[in-house]
């Protein structure tokens, strides 16, 4: 069962010839509430992608994060963090 989730979200930047994924810790169990919260948060550094790029969804939910892995990571239920553009590994383990 999740208790957060890791998201990726495709963000068109000036100057960038493709949109790159940005990625967020979401402490929401709901995968669709997680998914819309890294959305609006995603906005705030450009345009989310509106269409699949090179087969790649816009909104992608990466992994389930347990209560103990968001713990370890200092996540808190309901919290949101922006974790950058760089693939997230430290998340993605255990």
């Amino acid at each position: 069962m999740a208790d957060g989730w890791l998201i990726a979200v495709l963000v068109e930047l000036p100057g960038e010839p493709q949109p790159l994924r940005h990625y967020f810790a979401v402490g929401h169990a709901d995968q669709g509430k997680s998914e819309w919260t890294a959305v609006d948060w995603a906005g705030r550094a450009g345009r989310v992608a509106s269409s699949p790029v090179r087969g790649e969804e816009p909104v992608k939910a990466v992994r389930a994060l347990t209560l103990a892995k968001m713990r370890t990571l200092g996540l808190a239920p309901g919290e949101v963090r922006e974790l950058g553009w760089r693939h997230p590994r430290r998340w993605l383990i255990g």
